[in-house]
């Protein structure tokens, strides 16, 4: 009725008392999303419609000195070498709470620092200084609205904008008593708005997101395929996962997904159960009839913390708001008030003629899951912005990742990962166009445009002067047309070598090779021309015809080349952060595939210390001597979908380094080191990509069908394997028919053989072409050095 939500709280079955209600002593939590770019604009109406900066003003956040910012802090203070200070800050684990942990976890820290008395020092007093406040800044979100000037309550500061700011942080302005509202800006609705702005652009009629059909069927196809890059809150790996296995078929399912993909249900066994139940292969059991109107939607399992007030209040007769005491001592697992409440509950449902024991197993049932319950409004909201996006992206899948892509236009991997769901779902990516491009991504005859703003080093003043004039005298016609019509002091010389080398002028039909070769020339003619054209407006003599510069015509272009291949992917790189015509890869593509099982977006999803092997470009190589002298380094593995850095130890970089170059395409083994959300690989074994199949080829499949699987085809076929001869296992594989499977036969010994290309050329002119596989040798798995006290322990 108010707007303050499209959600029906009826039809969802969502509780007041969750959010407010007579017993509750703390303010409720208000978290209210804002479009990006709307964000600020919001704040300031706060400001404007409560009495100012007085009343209204944003909240203060420390930044604490952590394990290694404190070590660092220290060390630099007591004027200890910055090259040891740096060694033990690196001894830190990234994923440990605070210092003391990483002492027991790494007790090498302690012994180095007990090297020296400064050292010692240094570790002392950073022990002491650990989780102090180091810097202050604006929380990213928090906002408070006082009923009085805010400095009757609290001290004021400035801000690096002059902007007014608590002093104290979020909870001390909340145990104040002061009323704090988080106004978070979210990228999804920024997209959305985006999103329909492209559509209205196209001339097609733009959705109403507050009346869409919840039971669409493009939608819920898009879901049960888990084609969710993209769709807020349903994009990670694992959530792909789990909607594959749970198959959403109605809103409330996507409610539950929000909900389910937590630690909590995950590790507990709860989502499992519920997509089992779902799926009709577990049976659905309620401990009381009674509350098969409260889970049902849920088949049984105790979901939401609103789940576990109406079990309260069905049955053992709680108030709403004595229920949510419930849920929050349940929720934040406080012992003294879960016995309590344990009396209370089956005191009371022995009142409504319950059995006690069975009471105290249900209060025990949700003792174990009502901890992990979630809170359904939260969950509910949470999946309307979901189903809002995975509609767009069903039915308006052009203009839906055209706008993510402008809503990540300054993150190069998330464009790249929005590219490759481009060519997933056969979208072509065209490359800016000074003649079609506006500042960000478009859609183009169901294509996506790259918009200007996407060229590195081309400002606002430059892209706003190039689509204006654009759109009002027409078309450039090339290059010479541009430099006359443009105003080269926004448009200079950088700006134009940024858009010749991304391709921004390929529509005028003439060579990237040739623009930059006249490039000069074109800036001097376009120059002059506009200074002929400001005199002659200045000449308020001038007779008629002296007002009109007449055309000139464009010298004749150089008859040069165009560049190589790479050079121009490599400029477009350069320029874009990306290749958008082509990939240096691609023509290693059924290499990559067939002995690689992991890209750098899949890599996320691997196990930490799990053997991985992956193809790339190698990228910032940097070489470093270790403290005895050893050589190793570090570089980034580029491919199709982003990067990864690996680190090539000592003994692997002897071996190797003659192939350590920059833009050298190699294909690696490695061991996947994760820490929180980092994840880089420990370098194994590095083979250039040409000697892929040599490296890892385990065995060559020649099929043959049943019909020419005869005396005489073999007998032309062993003289072939015996003039390649190598340590490949050689298989026969013979087809049948369609019916049946073929047939393995391996060969003996005395053939084994190699995937020399000639023998594979020989074999296809002999059976037809892709008569002859290769088998890919598997990853090994690194064998672990055992510790001295592991060996002590097992007795060797």
């Amino acid at each position: 009725a108010m707007d303050i939500t499209a959600l029906d709280p009826i039809e969802h079955g969502l509780i007041f008392e969750r959010f407010l209600n007579p017993a509750r002593i703390s303010m409720p939590d208000i978290d209210v999303d804002f479009c990006i770019e709307g964000r600020d604009q919001v704040y300031q109406y706060t400001i404007d419609r409560y009495g100012g900066s007085e009343y209204v003003c944003q909240i203060i956040t420390f930044g604490k000195l952590k394990a290694k910012a404190v070590i660092r802090d220290v060390g630099r203070a007591l004027g200890v070498l910055l090259s040891e200070v740096d060694e033990i800050a690196k001894m830190i684990p990234d994923n440990v709470k605070n210092l003391t942990m990483a002492l027991e976890e790494v007790p090498a820290i302690r012994e180095k620092c007990s090297e020296s008395e400064e050292k010692t020092q240094m570790l002392e007093i950073s022990l002491l200084l650990e989780g102090l406040p180091r810097h202050a800044s604006t929380h990213a979100a928090g906002v408070v609205v006082a009923d009085k000037p805010l400095n009757e309550y609290l001290p004021l500061y400035k801000g690096k904008e002059g902007e007014t700011i608590t002093q104290f942080d979020m909870n001390y302005v909340e145990k104040l008593g002061l009323v704090k509202f988080d106004f978070l800006g979210l990228r999804n609705l920024t997209v959305i708005k985006n999103c329909i702005k492209l559509i209205e652009k196209q001339k097609k009629k733009a959705p109403d997101l507050l009346h869409l059909d919840y039971h669409d069927k493009k939608t819920f196809d898009l879901l049960q395929n888990a084609d969710t890059t993209g769709v807020f809150q349903l994009e990670s790996s694992g959530m792909k996962e789990l909607i594959t296995r749970l198959k959403p078929a109605s809103f409330s399912d996507i409610v539950a997904l929000v909900a389910l993909y937590r630690p909590g249900p995950l590790d507990s066994g709860m989502a499992d159960s519920y997509v089992e139940r779902k799926n009709g292969r577990e049976e659905v059991v309620y401990l009381f009839e009674e509350l098969e109107p409260v889970l049902k939607e849920t088949y049984g399992v105790i979901l939401y913390q609103e789940q576990v007030m109406k079990i309260a209040g069905v049955l053992a007769n709680y108030s709403m708001a004595d229920a949510d005491g419930l849920r929050k001592a349940m929720g934040k697992k406080i012992k003294s008030m879960m016995e309590e409440h344990r009396g209370l509950f089956v005191k009371g449902a022995t009142e409504k003629g319950h059995d006690p024991k069975k009471a105290a197993e249900l209060f025990d049932l949700m003792e174990k899951f009502g901890g992990y319950g979630f809170n359904k409004s939260h969950s509910a909201a949470y999946a309307l912005i979901a189903f809002q996006t995975a509609y767009l992206k069903a039915n308006f899948t052009l203009e839906f990742i055209a706008a993510l892509m402008t809503s990540e236009r300054n993150n190069s991997d998330s464009v790249i990962k929005y590219m490759d769901e481009c060519r997933v779902h056969g979208i072509k990516v065209l490359p800016p166009d000074v003649n079609n491009s506006d500042a960000h991504f478009t859609v183009s005859d169901n294509c996506i445009r790259f918009g200007i703003a996407a060229v590195k080093g081309i400002g606002d003043a430059a892209i706003e002067s190039i689509v204006t004039i654009r759109d009002k005298d027409g078309p450039y016609e090339n290059l010479y047309d541009f430099c006359e019509r443009v105003n080269t002091s926004k448009a200079n010389k950088k700006v134009l070598e940024a858009l010749i080398k991304c391709g921004a002028f390929d529509s005028s039909g003439v060579k990237r090779s040739q623009m930059m070769a006249v490039l000069e020339d074109a800036l001097e003619h376009g120059s002059r021309i506009q200074r002929e054209k400001a005199d002659s407006q200045l000449d308020l003599f001038a007779d008629s015809n002296m007002g009109v510069v007449l055309p000139t015509s464009v010298p004749k272009l150089p008859d040069i080349e165009e560049w190589e291949d790479n050079v121009l992917l490599g400029l477009e790189k350069e320029v874009l952060g990306f290749y958008i015509t082509g990939h240096p890869l691609e023509k290693f593509n059924d290499i990559i595939q067939k002995y690689t099982n992991v890209n750098s977006t899949s890599l996320h999803e691997m196990a930490n210390e799990k053997m991985i092997r992956m193809g790339g470009t190698i990228k910032v190589l940097k070489v470093h001597k270790t403290k005895k002298g050893d050589m190793m380094a570090f570089c980034a593995i580029e491919d199709q979908y982003g990067s990864v850095e690996v680190v090539v130890f000592p003994n692997l970089y002897a071996r190797v380094h003659p192939l350590l170059a920059e833009e050298q395409i190699i294909i690696l083994e490695a061991e996947v080191q994760k820490t929180e959300n980092i994840v880089k690989l420990i370098g194994e074994k590095i083979v250039p990509i040409e000697h892929a199949e040599e490296e890892w080829t385990s065995g060559i499949i020649i099929e043959v069908d049943a019909s020419r699987y005869d005396s005489h085809t073999l007998e032309q076929l062993k003289p072939i394997i015996e003039r390649y001869p190598g340590d490949c296992i050689s298989c026969l594989k013979i087809r049948i028919d369609e019916g049946n499977p073929p047939i393995m036969v391996k060969l003996s010994d005395q053939y084994l053989s190699c995937s020399d290309p000639s023998f594979f050329k020989e074999v296809e002119t002999l059976l037809g072409e892709g008569s002859i596989n290769t088998r890919c040798a598997p990853i090994k798995a690194k064998v672990k050095k055992k510790k001295q006290w592991q060996k002590r322990n097992n007795g060797s």
